[in-house]
């Protein structure tokens, strides 16, 4: 595939033409994922996330030209709210990166979440997956900035990020976020703020917070009893808190630093290769449920989904006997036309 080629020789316009058509989920953006695939595992997922007027963006901009500095090459996913009217990105973060224009080794993707739950796009993953193919060393993910419902994140990303800031009138803001399950690294941006030692000291009293006996809960993606957890926080990850001030540039250095090592630490415990199969499982999971929808639709016969959401409106039908008398529809209409193409 031409578009593939040009891609993987550098060509940025190419590399813009490919992520519309992965964005678009096309029949071309598939056909390039599936091409790009093998060349994909070398590059460090990062991902930040957190509530809305944290500085997300700007700590963004500073991580970005930090590994600019170092000659690493910087891919940037950035999901922004849709616009009501056009349902585009409204690429606010674009004008608050203006730093990175003009660098060839860096390049930018504005994605629209497009009512997507969880602060990212549905096709953040083949942009992502495309980024890696395509060289870029370090990815970074910023997600939409929903608040508590951003932990889609930890599936897609190596390393993720939690921004918190002080003055957002709630110290306990994290704990309802459930930082536990979702944060390798604790930032509190805006420390020259007022109140940022607080804002620190809630962080550390979540860390530190006792969990009931036998209670389960999950961390990457894995159920864990306490005793796991008690386990792993003796011999393995101890989530770090780095104070920044992204306007500044003060604490990027450090939080880099913190990055590094947990970059280190995944490899050197194996976790790298468990997080690994662990996003490819989600992605593949996501795939199967949209291919499957899109199968369950071309089953049915025209004016059928309709005709039961009629009745359903009208309360003649609950929805889960609509949706059993449409599976079966689409059974029975897959099943006819399996019989007809044998029968030629």
């Amino acid at each position: 595939m031409m578009l593939v080629d040009s891609v993987l020789s550098g060509d940025r316009l190419a590399l813009a033409r490919l992520l519309t058509h992965v964005e678009n989920n096309t029949a071309d953006g598939r056909t390039a994922l599936r091409l790009l695939f093998p060349r994909t595992g070398k590059a460090h997922l990062i991902g930040i996330t957190g509530a809305p007027g944290t500085g997300k963006s700007s700590l963004v901009n500073r991580l970005a030209m930090h590994y600019r500095g170092r000659k690493r090459r910087v891919a940037i996913a950035a999901v922004d709210p849709s616009s009501p009217f056009t349902g585009g990105a409204v690429l606010g973060d674009r004008v608050r990166m203006k730093d990175l224009s003009g660098d060839s080794d860096v390049f930018i993707r504005s994605m629209a979440s497009r009512g997507a739950l969880g602060g990212l796009a549905r096709t953040t993953a083949g942009i992502v997956q495309v980024f890696d193919a395509a060289g870029y060393e370090i990815v970074l993910i910023e997600t939409v900035g929903a608040g508590q419902g951003e932990v889609e994140i930890v599936r897609l990303a190596h390393t993720t990020l939690v921004v918190e800031a002080p003055g957002l009138g709630d110290d306990i803001q994290a704990i309802k976020a459930g930082i536990l399950e979702i944060a390798d690294i604790l930032v509190v941006n805006k420390a020259d703020r007022p109140g940022a030692e607080n804002t620190e000291k809630a962080l550390r009293s979540v860390l530190d917070l006792a969990q009931p006996k036998n209670h389960t809960y999950m961390h990457h993606g894995q159920s864990m009893s306490e005793d796991q957890r008690v386990e792993a926080r003796v011999d393995g990850w101890n989530i770090p808190i780095q104070r920044t001030v992204a306007t500044e540039g003060r604490g990027i250095i450090e939080l880099a630093e913190e990055i590094e090592r947990h970059f280190d630490f995944l490899h050197a415990s194996g976790n790298w290769t468990r997080r690994e199969e662990a996003r490819l499982a989600s992605e593949l999971a996501a795939i199967l449920q949209e291919r499957l929808l899109e199968k369950f639709h071309a089953g049915l016969p025209e004016g059928r989904y309709n005709e039961f959401m009629r009745q359903v409106a009208d309360k003649r039908l609950s929805p889960g006997e609509a949706a059993e008398a449409l599976m079966d529809d689409a059974w029975r209409g897959g099943a006819a036309r399996r019989e007809s193409r044998r029968a030629k």
